[in-house]
């Protein structure tokens, strides 16, 4: 009785240190799943507004949020560090394995389905529905469903900042993809080369961002703030012949 009652003061000991590692790492807890395909295809585009995840600097690792997490698209281009929980499900965590995901969808609430069953992106719970390659990478393609724990990192890029430009006229649609950093943007500014001032732009969308100015026929340049204060600015990215529907990749990058 006495060496059952010893093992559980052990056992009491060992999950509380754990915790308090945990919580002294930043770490947090919630729940991943996965979508998309073996080959991830299945995730391109996507809430955040991203189209080829690849040809946008993001390939494979990464993850669609819930509402509690996806903040209306402020979180897009984000980076979080993800573990599966093997205190809870050893037999479906890959030991010793981790991943670094980027958000680039929104996996959206099924009101239908209880939280604690298929409801999964339900709010307020914070859930990963990562590409099914990420997924892999840290836990076994049968468990489905694991309890993990994440935390927000910087984001590792190869290559300068990527600005595609959309809309007509007085209406430009700008993605802004491939930051490093922080990776999710708080302020976008914008300015032609015949102006004498930076204009804000507004959010539109997941990492869309707005103008509606006319600017044609001027070169663009393009000034972001990331989510942690810093600003990164890309002058004349978009020489003065540039054309809707194109991309420039800028030298600027965090």
């Amino acid at each position: 009785m006495e060496k059952l009652v010893f093992s559980g003061l052990i056992l009491l000991v060992v999950l509380f240190t754990i915790e308090l590692r945990v919580a002294s790492a930043g770490w947090l807890k919630a729940h991943a799943t996965f979508y998309g395909g073996s080959d991830a295809s299945g995730t391109m585009g996507g809430a955040c507004g991203y189209g080829n995840l690849n040809t946008d600097g993001y390939g494979i690792k990464t993850a669609a949020l819930s509402t509690a997490l996806f903040n209306d698209g402020k979180s897009c281009g984000g980076c979080y560090q993800i573990v599966c929980d093997a205190s809870q499900v050893p037999q479906w965590c890959l030991s010793g394995t981790s991943i670094t995901i980027t958000a680039t969808n929104f996996c959206p609430p099924n009101f239908a389905l209880p939280s604690d069953n298929g409801g999964w992106c339900n709010p307020p719970r914070p859930h990963f529905d990562m590409s099914q390659p990420a997924f892999e990478m840290i836990a076994k393609y049968k468990a489905g469903i694991v309890p993990i724990l994440y935390r927000k990192v910087g984001c590792k890029r190869s290559g300068g900042i990527r600005f595609t430009i959309n809309g007509k006229d007085f209406f430009e649609l700008v993605l802004i993809s491939n930051v490093g950093g922080a990776g999710d943007i708080s302020l976008v500014w914008i300015k032609g080369s015949k102006m004498s001032n930076w204009e804000s732009m507004s959010r539109n969308w997941g990492a869309n961002w707005q103008s509606l100015s006319y600017l044609n026929g001027q070169s663009l340049s393009f000034r972001i703030q990331l989510s942690n204060g810093k600003t990164l600015t890309a002058f004349d990215v978009a020489p003065s012949n540039w054309r809707f529907g194109q991309s420039f990749i800028s030298k600027a990058q965090s």
